[in-house]
């Protein structure tokens, strides 16, 4: 996953996402890690950070780093959470030099690996981040099973000086889904419209539980409903894990 989807509406983002309950989320998800938490420790990596809202409320329980591969979704991470790290990279490829104790991929963020090879990649890339009984928490993008193409979706929203619509629609391109958005957007010196087109990966569940195993994580909970409809997966690196 060398590229990114947001170059051009990262300045949107949050307006667009202004009603997902993020707080109501990062506490679900605080929950889930405190639930089967070993290694002692309160250092949390937000994998597919975006514009760190998650991480805003995360802060309140762990020392937050966050990870992910738009430079400009990071920047303003950065002005919202001025006292936590927050590093480009690859969620399929990265390395910290380091290890934590809570690692979260959210959003549906490990779609955008794409193949079953990238999946167990990536996992086995948290793995290696996890202290010892420290936990994952992933929140995957939808099966193929779950997948609906067609419908198309409209979300508006606004600011004082801004106006955006969003139009999407989903379909398949070969094994993956596409989900095409198409942006309006209003400003007082003009109107601009273009489109972004999101590849993802549509994972079964079976491949989301070998993925997990063979980065050698326990799957210590699965929530089929999570936190928007569409599962959450918490595994923890065994206590007696090798320190490499």
């Amino acid at each position: 996953m060398s590229e990114s989807f947001y170059t051009r509406s990262a300045e949107f983002y949050d307006v667009i996402h202004a009603g997902k309950p993020y707080a109501d989320e990062a506490a679900t998800v605080h929950a889930h890690i405190q639930a089967h938490l070993r290694s002692g420790g309160s250092a949390l990596l937000d994998v597919g950070c975006g514009t760190g809202s998650h991480a805003a409320h995360l802060r309140e329980h762990y020392r937050v780093t966050g990870l992910d591969l738009d430079e400009r979704l990071l920047r303003v991470a950065r002005e919202r959470n001025p006292d936590a790290a927050f590093h480009q990279g690859d969620m399929t490829q990265f390395d910290l030099g380091r290890r934590f104790d809570a690692l979260v991929c959210l959003f549906s963020a490990i779609g955008y690996v794409r193949t079953e090879d990238a999946l167990r990649r990536t996992i086995a890339g948290f793995a290696r981040h996890l202290e010892p009984g420290g936990v994952a928490v992933v929140e995957p993008w939808l099966s193929p099973e779950a997948f609906r193409p067609g419908m198309p979706r409209l979300d508006v929203a606004e600011s004082s000086e801004l106006k955006v619509a969003r139009m999407g629609r989903a379909d398949w391109e070969g094994d993956l889904s596409v989900i095409v958005f198409v942006y309006m957007v209003g400003r007082p010196d003009g109107i601009e419209h273009w489109e972004d087109r999101h590849l993802l990966g549509l994972f079964t569940h079976q491949q989301m539980l070998d993925a997990f195993a063979a980065a050698g994580l326990e799957m210590v909970e699965y929530d089929p409903r999570g936190l928007i409809g569409r599962g959450l997966y918490v595994a923890r690196r065994p206590e007696s894990s090798p320190s490499t």
